[in-house]
Parts: structure tokens; C-alpha cells; sequence
């Protein structure tokens, strides 16, 4: 009998311990704020819970990011060259599939990350 409750408490961790998404990929980058909608493209690898990669108006103007993924949430942070300016500093997205949506700098606006393929 105390096996079949530690069995049963096992699967029970199991299954409500939340695998991580995978956001690795190419993705369309639209972020909407007051001052209107900016739209470019965003490149992800992932290892593990870590996250690098970029995001940038195009791929010929990457801005470094990191960034941590817990369950289906992601966290990204980026890193500008000094004097460089960005539209973001840190967004908080849910990954859902093929699309991930959140928020820029807590309220400043949204960001939605749509999968596509390589280019």
C-alpha cells in the first residue's frame, strides 16, 4: 500500500509540474504602444530554461536578448549597444503554440510574437 501512495504521489508531481515551451525559431515581432505599432523580426535559442538570441527591425539590426522561459511564460531582456535606443527593455509573453503575447516594460504596451520560418 505505501508503495502504490508514493506511486501515486509521483504522477501526481508529474503532471502538474509544467514543461517548459520551446520558443526556439524565427519569429515576426509586432509591438503596439500609444506612440503607434512598430513591426520586425526576432531569431530565439533555447537551452534548457535559457534563452538568447535577438530582436531587431530587421535581421541586418539585431539588439541582443536573454531571457527565461517557466512553463508557458518568457521573460526577455535586452542588451543595446550603448546609445542605441529600443522599443522595449523587458516583455513579459505567455507561449501559446506559435504565437506568444504580453507586455513591453510592465504597461508601456504589447508585444506579439508570431513563428515563421527562416529567411
Amino acid at each position: 500500500m505505501r508503495q502504490i501512495c508514493s506511486l501515486c504521489v509521483l504522477l501526481a508531481i508529474s503532471l502538474t509540474t509544467a514543461r517548459a515551451a520551446d520558443v526556439t525559431g524565427h519569429w515576426h515581432v509586432t509591438i503596439t504602444a500609444p506612440e503607434g505599432t512598430v513591426t520586425g523580426v526576432a531569431s530565439f535559442k533555447q537551452s534548457g530554461h535559457t534563452v538568447t538570441g535577438w530582436v531587431g527591425p530587421s535581421e541586418n539590426d539585431p539588439i541582443p536578448i536573454t531571457g527565461v522561459v517557466k512553463g508557458n511564460k518568457l521573460t526577455l531582456t535586452t542588451h543595446p549597444q550603448p546609445g542605441r535606443t529600443v522599443a522595449f527593455a523587458q516583455c513579459e509573453v505567455t507561449v501559446s503554440g506559435a504565437e506568444m503575447s504580453g507586455t513591453i516594460d510592465t504597461d508601456k504596451g504589447t508585444i506579439k510574437f508570431v513563428k515563421s520560418a527562416p529567411q
